[in-house]
């Protein structure tokens, strides 16, 4: 057997999504900051996020984290998160997962009945209680980045859809959300082809027309996610489709959407602070969300926001790659 890299990972999904947990073989990567890591990253390292996120190691819908040392002294660990459409500053789903697994596999001093990880991860500082029975974690509640609205009711012509209307709304990543009925459809796992081709139509004519820039970090510039929620949907229970760049759904409810789509609620006045908050998605798993309190983005008004969610671990594995391979850095059909 060759190789020419070793990665060690945990296995673990979240909600039906997974979360690759690269614990050994990268390395520390470059930068003061975990936003200086990522952007460091795209540039010199992204073919190990193809490696291991594409087939034949991953496949059309996987997710991951790279574990790293912090870069800030109130932090336990550094996370970078890795999948199919890109590296991103945050990820709900993964930072639940990355907490599951720092418990389970005793990563981190584990107590009962809650165990407080903090995580530097690109966006900035996201603290993890997790529900611990028995060495076990039954629950992760992440406290996310400050979030906020960008845009209500704005419009956008979508070749092949018309006018639609949507709002915008940031989350730890930029998500356009809107009624799927004004599209006839359903959040229906039956309908999810025309689901999937409505959200990257979107999601193009968004950034092609009108893409977002987040206030304090212009490297925050893109909308890869569509959140396309279930008609009769409102602010104690909220059902949805989310499409991602380059053509995938959430398993998951979304944790980083979750956060978003109680912003929009919030600042539509249908969702009050300390109010629970169940998004469900297109597969019937469910996140519990709370805002817990108000902040600023920028000149933006925000609020911060709790989510709740459930990982399981379902494996370890080591990955390498052969000299030979014909495909080091994986492909996507």
């Amino acid at each position: 057997m060759r190789s020419k890299r070793i990665f060690h990972t945990v296995e673990s999904h979240t909600e039906g999504m997974p979360t690759r947990v690269v614990t050994g073989g990268v390395g520390t990567l470059p930068g003061a900051t975990m936003e200086e890591r990522r952007q460091w990253f795209i540039e010199h390292s992204d073919h190990l996020r193809r490696l291991l996120m594409f087939e034949p190691r991953g496949h059309s819908a996987m997710s991951g984290a790279i574990l790293q040392p912090p870069t800030r002294p109130d932090a336990d660990w550094g996370v970078l998160y890795i999948e199919v459409s890109g590296c991103l500053p945050m990820c709900g789903h993964g930072t639940i997962g990355v907490a599951t697994v720092l418990v389970e596999t005793g990563m981190v001093e584990v107590t009962e009945p809650v165990t407080t990880i903090r995580l530097d991860v690109p966006a900035g500082l996201v603290v993890c209680d997790v529900a611990v029975r028995d060495g076990v974690a039954e629950s992760v509640t992440i406290r996310n980045v400050p979030s906020y609205t960008d845009r209500l009711d704005a419009k956008v012509e979508v070749p092949g859809w018309g006018t639609v209307t949507y709002d915008l709304a940031y989350g730890g990543n930029f998500y356009a959300i809107l009624d799927a009925g004004q599209l006839d459809l359903r959040v229906d796992v039956a309908q999810k082809d025309r689901l999937l081709e409505a959200g990257l139509a979107i999601m193009d004519a968004i950034n092609e027309h009108d893409a977002p820039v987040h206030p304090e970090n212009p490297d925050i510039n893109v909308c890869h996610h569509v959140q396309l929620v279930d008609p009769g949907s409102d602010a104690v229970r909220s059902r949805h489709a989310m499409a991602i760049h380059p053509g995938w759904f959430d398993r998951s409810p979304c944790g980083t959407g979750t956060s978003a789509r109680m912003a929009q609620l919030f600042t539509r006045g249908e969702l009050a602070l300390d109010t629970d908050f169940v998004n469900e998605s297109l597969i019937g798993s469910r996140f519990v969300g709370r805002l817990v309190g108000e902040s600023n983005v920028g000149t933006h008004p925000a609020v911060i926001p709790t989510v709740t969610g459930r990982a399981w671990v379902t494996g370890t594995a080591q990955y390498f790659l052969d000299p030979t391979d014909p495909f080091p850095e994986g492909f996507l059909l």
